[in-house]
């Protein structure tokens, strides 16, 4: 049996480490402390939650949704909505799991450590990818509704996202930022490639978006068939200020190691991670699946015939297919650009897009041999 002397000899390690690590932690910055900082005695670390929590209700509201988005994306015709979606689901996907993952590894381990920051980049690869995707179909989105165009389009947004993401990686594992170091530990949390790489991506991201946002005010609005629905301006300009403020606060920090610096990095990197993917659901895709009433996608530069039936979808003409605009018009171009292409007929134009999209795609029917004998003897008639 040790005496009382002994005892506290025993455990005076013990002591002096905690005592170490406390007062460690007691002098980081808030903002550093919150990127490490675990939930009483578990692995469960705060930014974790934070991250976790908006993503998983995102992710659950999905779920929900899913069987009339699902029905919705059988009905269109156009592949552009499926590109979409798939890109939110796989961003929503991967960010959860990246967070389930970090709480069940241990980050101060080398290979719990290593783990973590391939999953940061993975999330990151998703998110930049959505991103580059989102940009490209905006600018040539005329030309792009059909499979193939679109599969190109993910393939080369994808290596470009796949470059910047084995960089990032490659910084952060092998030349890691001392500013993320957590010397109570001694192991490095993700710090995005270090504030040098942050700072200079970010610059970057801010002038491209930048550039789209006074690109209806230049001469090269000619080349390119930009959107004027007014939520994609307001999209890429709450883009354009969540990477300025990114690099600033990465500046700040690499240059005059102020912690305020890395409150704003924090902040942003929040912001970036919760609320993109939603962001990008909300302006492309919530109006499509949303939508309770029929309302027109496209229209017709020959006339339709009243006689009609309602429950058929009428094809116009051959020499009139020139005249249809794209499926994707509906995530770009107000309603308003239809308005001046309505029917004759003194009726309120139906989209039978979406007036299928309601009901089960196999319950759409053809169009109807009497009704087109009737627009083939009309169209003799007129000549």
């Amino acid at each position: 049996m040790y005496g009382d002397g002994e005892l506290e000899t025993v455990s005076e390690p013990w002591r002096v480490e905690l005592a170490l690590t406390t007062a460690t932690d007691d002098n980081e910055h808030f903002c550093k402390l919150i990127l490490y900082k675990e939930i009483k005695d578990s692995r469960v670390r705060i930014w974790d939650v934070v991250i976790l929590i908006p993503n998983l209700l995102f992710l659950l509201f999905i779920a929900v949704r899913f069987n009339r988005a699902r029905l919705k994306l059988r009905a269109t015709s156009s592949p552009i909505f499926l590109a979409f979606y798939g890109l939110v689901l796989c961003n929503i996907v991967i960010s959860v799991i990246r967070c389930a993952v970090s709480m069940t590894v241990n980050a101060a381990a080398s290979v719990g450590g290593k783990a973590d920051k391939v999953l940061w980049v993975t999330v990151r690869f998703f998110l930049l990818s959505t991103e580059m995707s989102v940009v490209i179909f905006s600018l040539f989105f005329g030309h792009l509704d059909s499979r193939s165009s679109i599969r190109r389009v993910l393939l080369a947004t994808s290596f470009i996202a796949l470059a910047f993401t084995i960089t990032q990686g490659t910084l952060e594992l092998i030349l890691p930022d001392d500013t993320f170091h957590i010397p109570s530990r001694n192991f490095y949390v993700f710090g995005h490639g270090g504030m040098m790489f942050w700072f200079c991506s970010s610059i970057v991201f801010t002038l491209i978006y930048l550039f789209i946002l006074i690109l209806p005010w230049t001469r090269l609005r000619e080349r390119f068939a930009l959107p004027n629905r007014k939520s994609f301006y307001v999209y890429a300009g709450a883009l354009a200020i969540l990477d300025l403020a990114q690099s600033i606060g990465a500046g700040l920090l690499n240059y005059t190691q102020n912690p305020a610096g890395l409150c704003v990095v924090d902040l942003t990197a929040a912001v970036y991670l919760t609320l993109f993917t939603p962001l990008v659901y909300h302006t492309f895709l919530s109006e499509f699946f949303g939508v309770s009433q029929p309302s027109i996608m496209f229209s017709y530069k020959t006339q339709v015939d009243d006689a009609m039936d309602e429950d058929t979808v009428s094809l116009p003409h051959q020499q009139s297919f020139s005249s249809l605009k794209t499926d994707s018009d509906y995530i770009y171009q107000n309603h308003s650009v239809y308005d001046s292409t309505q029917f004759d007929t003194g009726t309120t134009p139906v989209n039978p897009l979406y007036a299928a999209s309601l009901q089960s795609p196999d319950s759409i029917t053809g169009y109807s041999i009497d009704s087109q004998e009737l627009h083939n003897h009309s169209n003799g008639y007129q000549q």
